[in-house]
Protein backbone atom coordinates (compact mmCIF):
# COMPACT_ATOMS: atom_id res chain seq x y z
CA UNK A 1 0.00 0.00 0.00
CA UNK A 2 1.28 3.53 -0.76
CA UNK A 3 2.46 5.63 2.17
CA UNK A 4 0.79 8.99 2.72
CA UNK A 5 3.21 11.74 1.66
CA UNK A 6 3.63 14.70 3.99
CA UNK A 7 3.69 18.06 2.22
CA UNK A 8 5.54 19.89 5.00
CA UNK A 9 8.53 18.79 7.03
CA UNK A 10 7.59 18.12 10.66
CA UNK A 11 9.56 20.23 13.10
CA UNK A 12 11.40 17.15 14.39
CA UNK A 13 12.49 16.21 10.88
CA UNK A 14 13.67 19.74 10.14
CA UNK A 15 15.74 19.79 13.33
CA UNK A 16 17.35 16.44 12.52
CA UNK A 17 18.29 17.55 8.99
CA UNK A 18 19.79 20.78 10.28
CA UNK A 19 21.73 18.82 12.88
CA UNK A 20 23.75 17.03 10.19
CA UNK A 21 23.55 19.35 7.15
CA UNK A 22 23.22 22.88 8.49
CA UNK A 23 20.43 25.47 8.28
CA UNK A 24 17.68 24.73 5.75
CA UNK A 25 17.28 27.45 3.15
CA UNK A 26 14.55 25.91 1.02
CA UNK A 27 12.46 22.73 0.77
CA UNK A 28 10.82 21.34 -2.35
CA UNK A 29 8.53 18.32 -2.33
CA UNK A 30 9.27 15.37 -4.60
CA UNK A 31 6.00 13.94 -5.92
CA UNK A 32 7.28 10.71 -7.42
CA UNK A 33 7.41 7.51 -5.44
CA UNK A 34 4.92 5.83 -3.17
CA UNK A 35 6.80 4.43 -0.21
CA UNK A 36 8.10 7.40 1.78
CA UNK A 37 6.30 9.75 4.14
CA UNK A 38 9.07 12.28 3.55
CA UNK A 39 10.56 12.87 0.09
CA UNK A 40 12.03 16.32 -0.36
CA UNK A 41 14.72 18.36 -2.06
CA UNK A 42 16.45 20.26 0.72
CA UNK A 43 18.80 23.21 0.17
CA UNK A 44 21.30 24.38 2.76
CA UNK A 45 23.90 27.15 2.37
CA UNK A 46 26.46 24.51 1.38
CA UNK A 47 24.58 21.85 -0.53
CA UNK A 48 21.41 20.44 -2.03
CA UNK A 49 20.29 16.99 -1.00
CA UNK A 50 17.39 14.58 -1.32
CA UNK A 51 15.86 13.44 1.94
CA UNK A 52 13.50 10.51 2.33
CA UNK A 53 12.08 9.16 5.53
CA UNK A 54 9.54 7.10 7.43
CA UNK A 55 8.32 7.13 11.03
CA UNK A 56 10.13 4.54 13.11
CA UNK A 57 6.85 2.71 13.76
CA UNK A 58 6.05 2.35 10.04
CA UNK A 59 5.83 -1.31 8.95
CA UNK A 60 8.27 -0.70 6.09
CA UNK A 61 10.89 1.25 8.03
CA UNK A 62 13.21 -1.72 7.44
CA UNK A 63 13.56 -0.53 3.83
CA UNK A 64 15.35 2.57 5.12
CA UNK A 65 17.90 0.40 6.90
CA UNK A 66 18.29 -1.78 3.83
CA UNK A 67 19.10 1.25 1.67
CA UNK A 68 21.60 2.52 4.21
CA UNK A 69 23.31 -0.87 4.41
CA UNK A 70 23.58 -1.40 0.67
CA UNK A 71 24.59 2.12 -0.32
CA UNK A 72 28.39 1.63 0.09
CA UNK A 73 28.31 -1.09 -2.58
CA UNK A 74 26.58 1.09 -5.19
CA UNK A 75 29.14 3.77 -6.05
CA UNK A 76 28.34 5.14 -9.49
CA UNK A 77 25.15 3.08 -9.64
CA UNK A 78 23.00 4.96 -7.12
CA UNK A 79 23.14 8.48 -5.65
CA UNK A 80 25.61 8.70 -2.79
CA UNK A 81 24.17 8.35 0.70
CA UNK A 82 25.42 11.22 2.87
CA UNK A 83 23.87 10.24 6.19
CA UNK A 84 21.30 8.06 7.95
CA UNK A 85 19.56 9.23 11.14
CA UNK A 86 17.24 7.36 13.47
CA UNK A 87 16.09 9.77 16.17
CA UNK A 88 12.97 11.40 17.56
CA UNK A 89 10.70 8.80 16.02
CA UNK A 90 12.04 9.17 12.46
CA UNK A 91 14.30 7.23 10.11
CA UNK A 92 15.83 9.65 7.59
CA UNK A 93 18.20 9.15 4.66
CA UNK A 94 20.08 12.07 3.12
CA UNK A 95 21.37 11.54 -0.43
CA UNK A 96 23.26 13.67 -2.90
CA UNK A 97 20.73 15.51 -5.05
CA UNK A 98 20.79 14.48 -8.71
CA UNK A 99 19.72 17.04 -11.29
CA UNK A 100 17.83 15.07 -13.89
CA UNK A 101 14.56 13.44 -14.74
CA UNK A 102 12.98 10.03 -14.55
CA UNK A 103 13.84 7.59 -17.31
CA UNK A 104 11.82 7.42 -20.50
CA UNK A 105 11.10 3.76 -21.28
CA UNK A 106 9.26 4.31 -24.57
CA UNK A 107 10.60 2.79 -27.83
CA UNK A 108 13.64 4.58 -29.28
CA UNK A 109 14.15 6.55 -26.07
CA UNK A 110 17.66 7.94 -25.74
CA UNK A 111 17.59 6.92 -22.07
CA UNK A 112 17.58 3.18 -22.73
CA UNK A 113 21.32 2.80 -23.47
CA UNK A 114 22.18 4.71 -20.28
CA UNK A 115 19.86 2.51 -18.24
CA UNK A 116 21.39 -0.64 -19.67
CA UNK A 117 24.94 0.67 -19.13
CA UNK A 118 24.24 1.09 -15.41
CA UNK A 119 22.45 -2.25 -15.26
CA UNK A 120 25.54 -3.89 -16.76
CA UNK A 121 27.66 -2.14 -14.14
CA UNK A 122 25.40 -3.46 -11.40
CA UNK A 123 25.85 -6.98 -12.77
CA UNK A 124 29.54 -6.75 -11.83
CA UNK A 125 28.85 -5.98 -8.16
CA UNK A 126 29.07 -9.07 -5.93
CA UNK A 127 26.08 -9.50 -3.67
CA UNK A 128 27.15 -8.08 -0.29
CA UNK A 129 26.96 -10.09 2.90
CA UNK A 130 23.69 -8.51 3.96
CA UNK A 131 20.38 -10.04 4.93
CA UNK A 132 18.76 -9.65 1.50
CA UNK A 133 15.61 -11.45 0.43
CA UNK A 134 16.04 -14.10 -2.28
CA UNK A 135 13.93 -14.15 -5.42
CA UNK A 136 12.73 -17.73 -4.78
CA UNK A 137 11.46 -16.55 -1.41
CA UNK A 138 9.81 -13.43 -2.82
CA UNK A 139 8.05 -15.31 -5.64
CA UNK A 140 7.10 -18.44 -3.71
CA UNK A 141 3.38 -17.62 -3.51
CA UNK A 142 3.02 -17.11 -7.28
CA UNK A 143 4.17 -20.49 -8.61
CA UNK A 144 2.00 -23.48 -9.45
CA UNK A 145 4.94 -25.86 -9.21
CA UNK A 146 7.40 -25.10 -6.36
CA UNK A 147 10.13 -26.68 -8.50
CA UNK A 148 9.98 -23.57 -10.70
CA UNK A 149 11.54 -21.55 -7.88
CA UNK A 150 14.88 -23.22 -8.57
CA UNK A 151 15.15 -21.21 -11.81
CA UNK A 152 15.27 -17.97 -9.83
CA UNK A 153 18.02 -18.90 -7.38
CA UNK A 154 21.41 -17.23 -7.58
CA UNK A 155 23.87 -14.98 -5.79
CA UNK A 156 23.67 -11.88 -7.99
CA UNK A 157 22.67 -8.53 -6.51
CA UNK A 158 19.36 -7.42 -8.06
CA UNK A 159 17.44 -4.16 -7.89
CA UNK A 160 14.11 -5.71 -9.04
CA UNK A 161 11.92 -2.56 -8.92
CA UNK A 162 12.11 -1.08 -12.43
CA UNK A 163 9.40 1.56 -12.29
CA UNK A 164 10.90 4.48 -14.29
CA UNK A 165 10.52 6.65 -11.17
CA UNK A 166 13.34 4.52 -9.73
CA UNK A 167 15.72 5.51 -12.53
CA UNK A 168 17.18 9.02 -12.65
CA UNK A 169 18.80 10.16 -15.89
CA UNK A 170 21.23 13.06 -15.84
CA UNK A 171 22.95 13.71 -19.15
CA UNK A 172 24.18 10.36 -20.41
CA UNK A 173 24.20 8.80 -16.92
CA UNK A 174 21.48 6.71 -15.29
CA UNK A 175 21.32 6.12 -11.54
CA UNK A 176 19.06 3.68 -9.73
CA UNK A 177 17.18 4.70 -6.58
CA UNK A 178 14.90 3.00 -4.02
CA UNK A 179 16.90 -0.10 -3.06
CA UNK A 180 14.61 -1.25 -0.29
CA UNK A 181 13.66 -4.37 -2.28
CA UNK A 182 17.17 -5.29 -3.37
CA UNK A 183 17.40 -9.08 -3.54
CA UNK A 184 19.61 -11.94 -4.57
CA UNK A 185 18.86 -14.26 -7.46
CA UNK A 186 19.76 -15.32 -10.96
CA UNK A 187 21.56 -12.51 -12.79
CA UNK A 188 19.12 -12.53 -15.72
CA UNK A 189 16.14 -11.62 -13.54
CA UNK A 190 16.78 -7.85 -13.51
CA UNK A 191 16.73 -7.44 -17.32
CA UNK A 192 13.72 -9.80 -17.46
CA UNK A 193 11.79 -7.67 -14.96
CA UNK A 194 12.86 -4.48 -16.76
CA UNK A 195 11.39 -5.69 -20.05
CA UNK A 196 7.90 -5.77 -18.50
CA UNK A 197 8.13 -2.03 -17.91
CA UNK A 198 9.33 -1.57 -21.50
CA UNK A 199 6.26 -3.44 -22.76
CA UNK A 200 4.03 -1.32 -20.53
CA UNK A 201 5.57 1.78 -22.13
CA UNK A 202 4.93 0.76 -25.72
CA UNK A 203 7.50 -1.86 -26.73
CA UNK A 204 6.41 -5.08 -28.35
CA UNK A 205 7.50 -8.24 -26.57
CA UNK A 206 10.15 -8.85 -29.25
CA UNK A 207 11.47 -5.30 -28.92
CA UNK A 208 11.61 -5.56 -25.14
CA UNK A 209 13.44 -8.89 -25.24
CA UNK A 210 15.95 -7.51 -27.74
CA UNK A 211 16.63 -4.57 -25.40
CA UNK A 212 17.12 -6.92 -22.45
CA UNK A 213 19.32 -9.22 -24.53
CA UNK A 214 22.06 -6.54 -24.46
CA UNK A 215 22.56 -7.45 -20.78
CA UNK A 216 25.41 -9.97 -20.45
CA UNK A 217 23.37 -12.30 -18.24
CA UNK A 218 20.56 -12.66 -20.78
CA UNK A 219 22.54 -15.20 -22.78
CA UNK A 220 22.64 -17.36 -19.63
CA UNK A 221 18.90 -17.25 -19.10
CA UNK A 222 17.36 -20.70 -19.63
CA UNK A 223 14.23 -20.62 -21.78
CA UNK A 224 12.31 -22.60 -19.16
CA UNK A 225 13.42 -20.15 -16.49
CA UNK A 226 12.15 -17.20 -18.53
CA UNK A 227 8.90 -19.05 -19.17
CA UNK A 228 8.49 -19.71 -15.45
CA UNK A 229 9.20 -16.07 -14.60
CA UNK A 230 6.65 -14.94 -17.18
CA UNK A 231 3.99 -17.13 -15.56
CA UNK A 232 4.90 -15.84 -12.12
CA UNK A 233 4.83 -12.20 -13.21
CA UNK A 234 1.40 -12.61 -14.75
CA UNK A 235 0.02 -13.94 -11.47
CA UNK A 236 1.85 -11.29 -9.45
CA UNK A 237 0.59 -8.37 -11.54
CA UNK A 238 -2.93 -9.78 -11.69
CA UNK A 239 -2.84 -9.69 -7.90
CA UNK A 240 -1.37 -6.19 -7.70
CA UNK A 241 -3.81 -4.71 -10.23
CA UNK A 242 -6.78 -6.27 -8.48
CA UNK A 243 -5.95 -4.35 -5.31
CA UNK A 244 -4.31 -1.16 -6.61
CA UNK A 245 -5.83 2.09 -7.86
CA UNK A 246 -2.49 3.36 -9.22
CA UNK A 247 -2.53 4.26 -12.90
CA UNK A 248 0.49 2.06 -13.68
CA UNK A 249 -0.99 -1.15 -12.27
CA UNK A 250 -3.27 -2.07 -15.17
CA UNK A 251 -0.66 -1.36 -17.90
CA UNK A 252 1.75 -3.59 -15.98
CA UNK A 253 -0.85 -6.33 -15.72
CA UNK A 254 -1.42 -6.15 -19.48
CA UNK A 255 2.34 -6.17 -20.08
CA UNK A 256 2.77 -9.26 -17.90
CA UNK A 257 -0.10 -11.01 -19.67
CA UNK A 258 1.39 -10.15 -23.09
CA UNK A 259 4.82 -11.43 -22.15
CA UNK A 260 3.45 -14.66 -20.66
CA UNK A 261 1.50 -15.32 -23.88
CA UNK A 262 4.60 -14.46 -25.92
CA UNK A 263 6.64 -17.03 -23.97
CA UNK A 264 4.20 -19.90 -24.50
Amino acid sequence: MPTQRLTDLPDAVRRLIEKVSGPIVDVGNINAGLNSAIAARVRTPEDTLFVKGLPMDHPRVWTQNREAQISPYLRGIAPELLWHIEEDGWSLLGFEYVNGGHADFTPKSRDLPAVMATMRRLAKVPAPALELKSMPHRLRTFVDDPADLSWFAGDSLLHTEWNPHNVLVSGDRALFVDWGWASTGAAWIDPALWLLWLIAHGHTCDQAERASATHPAWALAPAEGLNALARVQRRLWDSIAAESTDDWANPMREAARSWEEHRR
